[in-house]
């Protein structure tokens, strides 16, 4: 048992011409996947914690879906800790640790900024909730950054590296972890168009010692197979979905939806969303802030919907805990989902 090894169950699934052939494979491929991981041990770990919400447009989170009043929804971004069993021993793994710190330069964000002008602070206050950053809520479960083996985000967008792996003869604030990436997003996140470098963080990835990256070409399996990190292009090139085996069944970590409505919008109280549904007779609802690869991402949606287990609150619902998910919110009506998965935890953590 090695630390990475290859998954095979998608190989081949979406070599079909049509489109919806394609859907249907990767559907039967995810069942089949999900069924496999299933049998294999759960990770010993898992917790995530909240540490910032942030205003987002509401036709990008729901694209061509969403008729409410609100041009916002919030949007709550999440650090996961997971632990898993390898043969070389324990593992620690941090999912979408943003340094948000050190994010605000991401062009999107910048130009909301300064269009505020003066009231920038003001906007600020009212629409954005800092809850913690990544040391805090590391200090306080008593995990220290040399504990860290691994490191992965589901994409880059807006992701700023240099603090935690350290950048032109800095000291990395994680000084063993090392980046688990596919290496279609790391090849797009250095060299955008400037389309796309909106939603890239400038000079975010910029003098990260090549060693601690880990290039990924393929599907692949963490440790005993607790934790697999599985291709799901189409919001951005290279984008990945993390699935972790838990006490709650398979969950599926990813922005390619920002809700779990997004992943059943056929039950979803959120205005036109189930109409959306009905209407076009679409499964699940796009984040289509960037729109790279549409199809291939509605593709992907339909995956990470049958690669979850059903949610323990509706087991119509896929059981998609999200990078960042939509949060209601009194200023932004009408965007509060109707289905959550909040904060979670399961089993104890090993302090080395």
């Amino acid at each position: 048992m090695s630390v990475i090894t290859p998954v095979k169950n998608f190989e081949g699934a979406r070599a079909a011409a049509r489109p919806a052939d394609r859907v249907d494979n990767v559907r039967q491929a995810a069942g089949d996947f999900r069924r496999d991981m299933l049998a294999r041990p759960k990770v010993r770990y898992y917790e995530t914690f909240e540490l910032i919400r942030v205003p987002y447009p509401s036709q990008y989170g729901y694209l061509n879906a969403f008729s409410g009043i609100s041009s916002y929804l919030h949007l709550a971004n999440r650090l996961f800790v997971i632990q898993f069993d390898s043969d070389e021993g324990l593992k620690t793994l941090l999912v979408s640790p943003m340094d948000w710190e050190n994010q605000r330069d991401t062009p999107y964000f910048r130009r909301l900024i300064d269009r505020a002008g003066p009231m920038a602070s003001l906007q600020e206050a009212l629409t954005t909730r800092k809850v913690s950053t990544v040391p805090e809520a590391l200090e306080r479960i008593g995990l220290k950054p040399e504990d860290v083996d691994y490191i992965t985000y589901d994409h880059m967008h807006t992701v700023n590296l240099r603090r935690w792996f350290g950048a032109d003869g800095q000291p990395a604030f994680f000084p063993n972890a090392r980046l688990l990436i596919m290496r279609d997003e790391w090849q797009c996140a250095t060299a955008p168009v400037p389309w796309q470098s909106q939603w890239f963080c400038p000079h975010g990835l910029e003098g990260i010692p090549e060693d601690r990256l880990i290039l990924l070409d393929e599907d692949v399996m963490l440790g005993d197979g607790s934790v697999a990190l599985i291709r799901t292009p189409g919001h951005t090139e290279g984008n990945h979905s993390i699935v972790a085996h838990t006490d709650d069944g398979l969950l599926v970590t990813s922005e390619n939806g920002v809700s779990q409505d997004a992943y059943a919008p056929e039950l979803s109280r959120i205005k036109r969303l189930a109409e959306y549904a009905r209407v076009t007779g679409s499964e699940v609802v796009l984040n289509g802030n960037t729109q790279e690869q549409a199809v291939e991402q509605y593709i992907s949606m339909v995956q990470e919907k049958y690669m979850a287990s059903p949610s323990r609150q509706d087991e119509r619902v896929p059981a998609m805990a999200l990078s960042s998910e939509s949060a209601g919110f009194w200023l932004f009506p009408g965007t509060a989902p109707t289905f959550r998965m909040g904060m979670v935890r399961f089993g104890e953590l090993t302090r080395p």
